[in-house]
């Protein structure tokens, strides 16, 4: 019993010091290529970074203005040198990702490598510059800046390291490692083969499964032929999917993602192909093109197969191509190899009955009857791809802050969606294609219901519930115009303290309608002031975790209700760029470097105060006093009851001194 105590004890002080200690998961070194150019030639810079495991580092490739921290070299120039072309980023991995940044960005794991090319200028040259990064960590939830400064000049061109130089390097904030993309793919796959098996309950499809596999069986080495069949199916998909992955791939996903050419015509064509599901219209391809591959399907051996497998394709376009271009278009805007695992999954979903069919026949005795229940099918279709086809212009909306989406209209187009599609499958509204209206279907009553709950979930959105379930899809809380019979406006306006008044609120906000400050002497007079103790929230605008905690975290009435009521909060930003007045700068006793940044000033005071670089990072402190936090500080922790516990013990620790 007493080892076990002594065990705890230790590792209660082992987790207590690692989460106050600074944290530096990505080490760099940099060489130049050719060691000792001479004038007029060009030398080229590589970086290269070593990234603990489990850690992440935000590439330089990607758009600055979504939200994590890009990586940036600095030069000086006047040195003997000038900068000759962009920073190149070396084989990163790329990721969407629509529930924080709703855009795509770069990063590396476990090694990142950068080249930075320039041109000697003068025989005494010197490379005096600066690096600036961001890492992240999905298993502990931290953030942390890297900073640093290297010098390679005329008399020294041998590989150099943060170490060896007399500065020391921070950290900040970012997101995803390989094994999530792994399972991002993975994802991927089974959706797209749920839209392959969709497919095939389609109109279009589902009766030509009987005559296909009628065909085969009375073949000689029919099940041979069967499985070429199928295996065509797959390979005519994944071949399209080859194709966008090359010209829609990592570099220009970006662009796909969040400028409004592509999102608007994406939005068209999801309302194009809903509305054809819906029975306005049939899309088809020329006749001619048709028949012609029909006709070759008659040659017989495999090239009559593959001839058969295409002529499917092709029949059956009116019903798959809506689906197949869909698992296209949400494919086209993540990693290289997304098209292919779309195509790949939804063509054998598509592809497998036909050739399991073909080999065991006797299970075809097994399968529904061709019905009007394949119409309702299309026409559920139909309706969700125009649900889905209102994301694409809600991504245009936020991005060029048009203002036509706002979260309460975003939902009360869905809801009346949702509605119309509850509506139709009760058998209350009736579409072109639909067939005689018989009793209501078991299948067809509980699929109804879902729907009538969906649109019940929705409907508190309007009033400002936050649907966290649906935090990814919709329009950011701060869109909604008012919560409840109260305007968001007005509900602000009722704070004890004017935001107007507050330094940096002009371009900083705290979430969730909380009123605070973003400086910390600032804080602390008013803290000090008001006899409250202060929330000190170290963050940053590309910290994905500290998203999380706000919304998953604070939100919580209780978590809400303290922070509002017993605190002072003020956030701390240590990524923002904003440079303040020449008269704020100052050296950093830490590294010895100039801190010209709102960011770097925070980022110096955590390190320098608290002994730590990583957000997220809550300190509670009492601003009676200059000293140690009021009870140990916390970092990404999900569970409301710690948080609200560790709130609890700073006002306890406050009251009793």
């Amino acid at each position: 019993m007493k080892l076990k105590l002594i065990i705890l004890l230790f590792l209660g002080f082992v987790g207590f010091t690692g989460l106050a200690q600074k944290i530096t998961p990505a080490k760099w070194s940099w060489t130049l290529e050719p060691t000792n150019p001479i004038v007029g030639q060009s030398a080229e810079i590589i970086f290269k970074v070593k990234i603990d495991k489990g850690w992440y580092l935000y590439s330089s490739d990607f758009d600055k203005e979504l939200g994590p921290v890009v990586t940036t070299i600095k030069i000086k120039e006047g040195l003997g040198v000038s900068i000759d072309g962009p920073l190149k980023a070396i084989n990163p991995h790329s990721k969407f990702d629509k529930e924080i940044w709703n855009g795509t960005y770069t990063y590396f794991t476990e090694e990142a490598e950068f080249r930075q090319t320039v041109k000697i200028t003068s025989d005494s040259w010197k490379i005096d510059g600066s690096y600036d990064a961001q890492t992240c960590s999905n298993e502990s939830g931290l953030c942390v800046p890297i900073k640093g400064p290297f010098l390679i000049s005329s008399k020294l061109s041998a590989s150099s390291t943060p170490e060896d130089s007399k500065k020391k390097a921070s950290n900040s904030a970012a997101k995803i490692t390989a094994s999530e993309d792994d399972q991002s793919l993975w994802q991927f796959f089974w959706v797209a083969m749920g839209a392959g098996l969709l497919a095939l309950l389609t109109p279009c499809v589902y009766p030509l499964i009987p005559m296909t596999v009628s065909f085969f069986t009375k073949q000689q080495g029919g099940k041979k032929l069967a499985f070429l069949y199928g295996f065509f199916i797959v390979l005519i998909y994944v071949f399209f999917g080859t194709i966008l992955a090359f010209f829609a791939g990592a570099s220009f996903a970006n662009f796909l993602s969040t400028h409004w050419i592509p999102n608007l015509l994406f939005f068209a064509i999801f309302i194009f192909f809903g509305i054809s599901f819906l029975g306005a219209f049939e899309i088809v391809l020329p006749s001619g093109l048709v028949n012609k591959v029909d006709a070759k399907s008659d040659k017989g051996g495999l090239l009559g197969v593959f001839f058969m497998a295409f002529t499917l394709v092709l029949v059956s376009f009116s019903c798959t191509g809506p689906l197949a271009g869909s698992i296209l278009i949400a494919s086209s805007q993540g990693v290289f190899l997304k098209p292919i695992i779309g195509m790949l999954g939804f063509s054998l979903a598509f592809a497998i009955p036909f050739t399991m069919f073909a080999i065991f026949p006797g299970f075809m005795q097994k399968m529904p009857k061709s019905g009007n229940w394949m119409n309702e099918v299309k026409v559920v279709l139909g309706f969700l791809e125009i649900a889905l086809a209102f994301k694409f212009l809600s991504v245009a909306d936020q991005v060029y802050h048009w203002h036509l989406l706002d979260r309460e209209i975003f939902l009360a187009i869905w809801i009346a969606i949702f509605t119309a599609l509850t509506l139709y499958l009760f058998g209350k509204i009736s579409l072109p294609h639909d067939g005689p209206s018989g009793k209501l279907s078991v299948p067809r009553a509980l699929f109804a219901t879902a729907f009538l709950a969906f649109v019940i979930y929705l409907t508190p959105g309007m009033f400002g519930a936050p649907l966290k379930g649906l935090s990814g899809w919709l329009p950011p809380m701060s869109s909604q115009d008012f919560k409840g019979s109260t305007p968001l406006s007005e509900e602000n306006r009722n704070s004890s303290r004017s935001s107007s008044s507050v330094k940096y609120s002009e371009f900083l906000k705290l979430p969730l309608g909380l009123n605070g400050f973003f400086d910390f002497e600032e804080a602390k007079a008013y803290a000090q002031q008001v006899g409250k103790p202060l929330f000190i929230d170290f963050t940053g605008h590309g910290c994905v975790n500290c998203r999380k905690m706000e919304e998953y975290v604070w939100s919580d009435p209780a978590v809400l209700s303290i922070l509002k009521n017993d605190y002072v909060v003020v956030a701390l930003y240590c990524d923002d760029k904003t440079e303040l007045p020449e008269n704020k700068w100052y050296i950093s006793k830490a590294d010895g470097q100039e801190k010209k940044t709102l960011g770097d000033q925070n980022l110096d005071f955590q390190i320098a105060r608290f002994n730590s670089n990583a957000q997220p990072h809550y300190v509670l402190l009492d601003p009676r006093k200059d000293g140690a936090p009021m009870v140990p500080p916390v970092a990404f922790d999900a569970d409301i009851n710690h948080f609200i516990s560790f709130l609890k013990k700073g006002i306890d620790a406050y009251k009793s001194k």
